[in-house]
């Protein structure tokens, strides 16, 4: 298999400015656009939910692949749901398995692992074992981790970590997401 990085870094967006997704989509545009492969799981946006970056992934062709993992729709409130946050650490531990075996393949230059900084937040995927697998990654693979709440352990073990801050938004005036904007 033809390697075409030759130093991949692992990138963190973190924070709670808007747009951590919508960075890491752009960087996978620009890599499908220099002939890269990318691979992107999202965590915690269900099967269910349309999003555009999902409605995409055809027009991208046959170097993007996106994933949403079987967990169902999430918001603040479902973490205080014991039934939800047992059923999302059941969810992402038979996946874990299959996320190292992704990284570890070679197969994908580029890694998209969308808001699984929240999934490590909260103790849905342990953070050991998932620094543990950063530090077997193949040095030619860019992994780019997204979402709030990044740990400081995390932000230690990557190359790159980026704070979105947010100063002002229009969801505080009641503006809804938009379809083709937010989603």
């Amino acid at each position: 298999m033809e390697k075409r990085l030759r130093k991949g870094i692992v990138q963190v967006y973190t924070g709670d400015g808007k747009g951590k997704t919508t960075a890491a989509l752009g960087l996978a545009l620009r890599a499908v656009g220099q002939g890269l492969k990318v691979y992107m799981i999202q965590f915690l946006k269900s099967p269910k939910h349309s999003s555009g970056e999902f409605k995409l992934k055809d027009a991208l062709g046959k170097n993007f692949k996106i994933e949403r993992l079987n967990t169902p729709w999430w918001s603040l409130k479902s973490f205080k749901n014991d039934e939800h946050v047992k059923r999302m650490k059941k969810i992402l531990k038979e996946e874990m398995t299959k996320l190292r075996d992704i990284i570890l393949s070679g197969e994908y230059d580029l890694i998209i692992l969308d808001e699984i900084n929240v999934c490590l937040f909260y103790g849905f995927i342990d953070l050991r074992e998932f620094i543990n697998i950063l530090k077997e990654k193949p040095e030619e693979v860019e992994l780019v981790l997204t979402g709030r709440y990044a740990p400081e352990e995390l932000k230690d073990a990557a190359d790159l970590v980026t704070e979105m801050k947010m100063v002002k938004h229009p969801f505080s005036q009641g503006l809804k997401a938009r379809r083709g904007i937010e989603y």
